[in-house]
């Protein structure tokens, strides 16, 4: 929790935000979420929820 996750998610889209909350299914909840495009990225909101079925992956940026 509160930690910086970069999520890849179908469709080649990838998001990066800080982790508030997650449940069972693993739907994310992001606060300031970017979504990264290789020629820039794009402020997406406050907050988003992310649904569980569209992640293929989880990294977190923070180190330990």
């Amino acid at each position: 929790m509160n930690k910086k996750l970069l999520l890849q998610l179908n469709g080649d889209r990838k998001l990066v935000g800080i982790l508030r909350g997650y449940d069972a299914f693993l739907n994310v909840v992001l606060d300031n979420p970017i979504q990264v495009f290789d020629d820039g990225e794009v402020q997406i909101g406050p907050q988003t929820v992310v649904r569980g079925n569209s992640i293929i992956s989880i990294e977190p940026l923070d180190s330990l």
